[in-house]
């Protein structure tokens, strides 16, 4: 599911471009930002204290956590209960998208104009969101494969790969630097997924196939893939074509890209013929129709909900932090899965969440040694300015 990191005092974007805003709290607990940009968003966060700051990331961090796993574990739910119809699950991960128009609410009104000087052309707009709307439509059609073959468990711990994609396509696409601790990252997630794939004790639902296992694998696998080679493009297009990064223009790529994804979604349920086979579903749902209607419902409200937390820890801190938050459920959907489901825990799969934490730890790390050298910087910076004068 798309859109698909915390970092103390200062920010900066390792994931896609080295000219991103630089925000930086001083001991007064006001944002000090970087000279090279001066959009809205960077104007309304100079006013903004640092215990606001940390509130509204907290916020976003909780909508992406809870978000993630509840949407998961409904979706894993609606699979064990009978439900069979791959393109319904791909539909809710996109259906409730006129939520995220509530966020466009609480934004002042200056900030839906464009500048006609900045803006592209309505073509251009609309050829990003297509493409990027119909790649997501496949994207999370690949991630229903997975859930459907797999346990929510092992989904999850597979799809903890996206962080170390994100690195690969960042370096090639967005220009980021390779560090020891980022390839250490990369190359022990790539570790933790190649464990779950030869895991010959797998647990994977009931009646599943090994070879049905392995197409789940490799789907979730593609899925991760696909979803960071998203923000990166995202990203870049962010620089090269929109210029603009505010909350406002972020949020309508989501909302635009997710009415898209719907419609192939859409599409696909009725060219497929699996709109047929919904009564029967909902008739034959182990908890009952309701418990049917509501499931759907719910994980179409959950995906939002994480998309909220997506799109406003994108904006208030980076796209790299977004996707970092994101594995973080690698730690959450796990646990909510043997609770609820009593998916089984083998040494093995303990091994790879152990490892997939440890490429975690690795980047939060990185991102700490940056944040320390950035504010040596804008101390040195600052104090430098203050002997001039």
């Amino acid at each position: 599911m798309l859109i698909p990191i915390t970092r103390r005092f200062v920010f900066l974007n390792r994931s896609f471009c080295s000219s991103r805003v630089v925000a930086c709290f001083t001991d007064n607990q006001e944002p000090i930002l970087s000279k090279d940009e001066t959009s809205t968003h960077q104007i309304l966060f100079a006013k903004v204290k640092r215990w606001q700051w940390w509130c509204l990331v907290s916020l976003n961090v909780i909508f992406l956590l809870v978000g993630q796993a509840a949407a998961v574990i409904l979706g894993r739910f609606y699979y064990d209960q009978g439900g069979n119809s791959k393109w319904m699950a791909t539909l809710v991960q996109t259906a409730a998208f006129p939520l995220l128009y509530l966020s466009l609410f609480f934004l002042p009104s200056s900030q839906h104009s464009l500048t006609s000087s900045g803006a592209p052309s309505i073509k251009i707009l609309a050829s990003i969101y297509f493409c990027l709307g119909v790649v997501i439509a496949g994207d999370n059609m690949l991630y229903s494969v997975g859930l459907l073959y797999l346990s929510a468990s092992t989904y999850s711990l597979i799809c903890a790969t996206q962080l170390a994609f994100n690195a690969v396509f960042s370096y090639f696409i967005n220009s980021q630097k390779f560090t020891a601790l980022v390839l250490n990252s990369v190359v022990v997630l790539s570790l933790s997924a190649a464990l779950i794939a030869v895991n010959d004790d797998s647990d994977g639902p009931t009646g599943v196939s090994k070879a049905k296992y392995i197409i789940g694998f490799i789907c979730t696998l593609a899925a991760s893939a696909i979803y960071s080679l998203l923000l990166s493009l995202m990203q870049l297009s962010f620089q090269k074509v929109l210029k603009r990064e505010t909350f406002t223009v972020v949020l309508e790529m989501q909302i635009y890209t997710s009415l898209v994804a719907t419609s192939v979604s859409l599409i696909g349920l009725f060219a497929s013929g699996e709109w047929r086979i919904l009564h029967g579903e909902m008739q034959g749902f182990g908890k009952g129709g309701f418990a049917y209607v509501m499931t759907l419902v719910w994980t179409a409200v959950a995906w939002q909900v994480c998309s909220v937390g997506v799109v406003g820890l994108i904006f208030v801190v980076s796209s790299l932090f977004s996707n970092v938050i994101s594995t973080l459920s690698l730690a959450v959907t796990p646990i909510a899965s043997v609770i609820v489901f009593h998916d089984k825990m083998n040494g093995v799969k303990i091994v790879a969440m152990l490892m997939a934490i440890w490429g975690f730890a690795s980047y939060i790390y990185q991102n700490y040694l940056d944040d320390s050298k950035a504010r040596r910087t804008q101390t040195r910076e600052t104090e430098s300015q203050n002997d001039s004068v």
